[in-house]
């Protein structure tokens, strides 16, 4: 707990001092406001910008869970499918790497014309880009059970169900929050770029007028307001992954004491 509040407090005087740092800066040389401008006029815009920054914010936090959401189910379901038939693994896996290898600012503008400019293309954005390390992860935990073990529980009479239950789905826990929080991260980008491409609202359209009116400082509001939801949503998985299979936390810090972190 102690080497927490540590690694806290480190955390906090290295913002504290960038901020510092960055404010006299701009004061400093005289840096122009649409150049760069000092933290003090963008948490003064994002104090007068407050209302409408939320709401924007609550259109992209929709379109990333839904489209999150959407990941974790159809990758979850994909990885089983994969795991348990190596039929559907080879007819999946090569479409599912060719939706991940496929830039998504090339697929945003199909998927609008496909379905519209609401928010179902920017959901569906995000789910393209989210379900991909959800299904690596999930079928890498499942396979990396050891062969030892599935020989006792086969001994044993257990059903395949008992076997993904009890040994293939605890195996693959870590393995599967590994990928979510990646997914995560990757489902606010998609919603984004579905944003830039073609959004009238959300937090990336947003961004995009700031840029059309040379607004900086509001700018900077909204990349602080993205940032501040790309760690609420992290932290959440993170938070329940602690609840969870709280013995994965402990492996983590003993590898990471290992190679000397």
């Amino acid at each position: 707990m102690v080497e927490r509040f540590k690694e806290l407090g480190t955390i906090t005087f290295s913002l504290v001092l960038f901020t510092v740092i960055w404010e006299l800066s701009v004061w400093v040389f005289s840096v122009s406001e649409f150049l760069l401008p000092a933290p003090s006029v963008v948490i003064t815009t994002l104090v007068l910008k407050i209302g409408p920054l939320l709401q924007h914010c609550l259109v992209t936090f929709r379109e990333t869970v839904y489209g999150f959401l959407m990941g974790l189910v159809l990758g979850v379901i994909s990885a089983v499918m994969i795991v348990y038939s190596r039929l559907l693994q080879n007819l999946l896996y090569p479409l599912i790497l060719v939706a991940q290898i496929v830039p998504k600012v090339a697929i945003a503008p199909l998927l609008l014309v496909w379905v519209g400019y609401g928010e179902i293309s920017k959901v569906l954005i995000a789910f393209l880009v989210s379900w991909f390390p959800i299904i690596v992860t999930t079928v890498q935990g499942m396979r990396m059970v050891q062969p030892e073990m599935l020989d006792l529980v086969k001994s044993l009479q257990a059903s395949d169900w008992q076997i993904f239950t009890k040994v293939r789905l605890p195996n693959a826990l870590p393995h599967f929050f590994g990928g979510l929080k990646i997914a995560i991260t990757l489902a606010v980008i998609g919603a984004i770029i579905g944003e830039f491409v073609g959004g009238n609202t959300g937090l990336g359209y947003l961004v995009m007028v700031a840029n059309y009116e040379v607004n900086t400082p509001l700018m900077f509001a909204a990349l602080i307001v993205l940032s501040a939801l790309g760690l609420v949503l992290y932290g959440v998985l993170v938070l329940l992954e602690m609840w969870l299979i709280p013995w994965s936390l402990g492996e983590e810090e003993q590898q990471m004491t290992g190679f000397g972190m």
